[in-house]
């Protein structure tokens, strides 16, 4: 157990009858970088029971966030979804991850493509300054099947823009875009689809994708991580790693689904 640290639960919050979010303490020798993960989970009869959750609070917070699905019979979440405040999860002590910045080029617009929980990085790197410091502007695409399904993003975009150093960012620089498939909405449709079709472009009224300008970062479905990469490797763009930054980089760590 000497790879985890015991964090205690400070709060949970049900948004939808499958999704959640909770908060714990950190450790103050838990280092991170925006847009990494870590392997979180629970003591299950004397053993570590653990699963790769991307840290959705930002590295200059106190406390740890992250956002998960809820799986019936999922091995870890058909025990992580009942915690509540005060009860001990794990951490562990290194965190790893290829949506970070340094892991693409320079560019002037980023792109943060997420479907479901896959938002939970980018609920992270949308609250690093040097995020706005680095890009003119930043895109945030959330896409899931229900409206309902949006109510953590929304509510981490909200949280920014009353806040009183993020507030004048994000008026300026950063464009929410949150689509569903199964309901009637705003914006309706796949990522995929609004990408290829460049309906999404016309929608926040930017022109459409260029690899002089667009830098990616993607996670989330395994659909839209295999349909995306290949539209864009078609357009010039290249996949970016720790060894050798690119136009976009995926993150292909995932909860249990």
């Amino acid at each position: 157990m000497s790879a985890f640290q015991k964090e205690t639960v400070l709060s949970v919050r049900h948004w939808t009858e499958s999704l959640f979010s909770f908060t714990a303490t950190r450790d103050p020798g838990f280092r991170f970088q925006n847009g990494q993960f870590a392997m979180i989970g629970l003591e299950v009869e004397g053993k570590p029971l653990m699963r790769a959750y991307s840290m959705a609070s930002a590295n200059h917070e106190e406390a740890l966030e992250f956002f998960s699905i809820k799986v019936q019979d999922g091995p870890l979440t058909s025990r992580l979804q009942k915690i509540r405040e005060g009860d001990i999860i794990l951490v562990g002590r290194k965190a790893t991850g290829t949506l970070i910045t340094g892991n693409l080029i320079p560019g002037k617009r980023l792109l943060l493509l997420s479907t479901g929980t896959g938002l939970a990085p980018f609920a992270s790197l949308i609250k690093d300054p040097d995020v706005y410091e680095n890009y003119e502007t930043i895109v945030l695409a959330h896409g899931c099947r229900q409206v309902s399904e949006l109510a953590y993003g929304e509510h981490v975009v909200e949280g920014l823009r009353d806040h009183e150093f993020f507030g004048p960012l994000i008026r300026d620089k950063l464009v929410y875009y949150p689509t569903v498939t199964r309901e009637p909405f705003r914006n309706r449709g796949r990522i995929t689809d609004l990408i290829a079709s460049n309906q999404l472009f016309d929608d926040i009224g930017q022109p459409g994708l260029d690899v002089r300008n667009d830098r990616i970062m993607l996670c989330g479905s395994p659909a839209m991580l295999e349909e995306l990469p290949a539209m864009f490797s078609a357009r010039g763009f290249v996949e970016g790693n720790h060894s050798q930054p690119g136009h976009f980089v995926i993150e292909k760590a995932f909860v249990e689904r």
